[in-house]
């Protein structure tokens, strides 16, 4: 594991982008996407698209107040089938306002972050896990960077606790039990929930329930609701487990 600048955030993001709308160009843009149920590809990669502007445009003005996404023109074209180029286009309008802003400077977000690094970070893992979406619904294989995922795993802990919008989140709270997260490449963490709050650290350590996969990409695709920890390891409390992705759905 690695720590990451808030430049190899933002061009990592444009790589995602750009394998993104790949994995697009040729779809049906009617296809279901059962990860994100009710939605079609046309609409996850309006979604998708839509955000990467609506975050540049707060960062190249350094906004500190949310701008109403559902009030800004995003571009979109009229036929759907132009939206895996409209959405490629993104990754250079998204890469210009992210470093255009030295990474401290302050923004709105809506997690602890109030600082242009945010939105690198969260972009990245944004549009990694739609594109799983993406490649999850058009029956293509899904291949996360082993670097990519393992940050996203420990950027998922770090945002969850400021997710408003399930209250299940809100009872992520315990007796210190743990709940240990070991992929076979040697990324590991331990999620520990205190009677006010869970944290976390980087371990191997096994903890009151473990999920052990192959790769940080399963573990990624495990904590953000794409995979099932049934396909994998779990040893110990599997209820607790159980409860746990229960309340931190995102």
């Amino acid at each position: 594991m690695r720590d990451w600048s808030h430049a190899e955030h933002v061009q990592a993001a444009g790589v995602e982008i750009g394998r993104m709308a790949g994995v697009l160009r040729d779809g049906d843009m009617s296809t279901p996407v059962r990860t994100c149920p009710g939605w079609s590809l046309a609409e996850l990669t309006a979604h998708t698209g839509g955000l990467h502007r609506w975050v540049a445009a707060m960062v190249r003005d350094l906004s500190e107040r949310r701008y109403d996404r559902d009030g800004m023109d995003m571009g979109l074209p009229a036929d759907p089938s132009g939206y895996p180029a409209w959405l490629g286009e993104g990754a250079k309008v998204l890469s210009e306002a992210l470093l255009s802003q030295d990474p401290q400077a302050p923004v709105w977000s809506w997690g602890a972050d109030k600082q242009v690094r945010f939105w690198s970070r969260r972009q990245l893992h944004e549009t990694v896990v739609h594109r799983v979406d993406a490649e999850l619904a058009l029956g293509v294989p899904v291949l996360i960077d082993e670097d990519v995922a393992a940050d996203g795993v420990e950027e998922f802990l770090d945002v969850l606790p400021y997710v408003r919008w399930n209250p299940g989140v809100a009872e992520l709270r315990g007796a210190g039990e743990t709940i240990s997260l070991q992929a076979d490449t040697g990324a590991g963490w331990v999620i520990t929930v205190d009677p006010d709050r869970f944290h976390y650290r980087r371990s191997l350590q096994p903890g009151t329930v473990t999920v052990r996969t192959a790769t940080s990409a399963d573990l990624m695709q495990v904590v953000w609701g794409r995979r099932s920890a049934d396909d994998y390891a779990v040893e110990g409390d599997t209820g607790l487990f159980g409860w746990w992705r229960e309340h931190s759905g995102v």
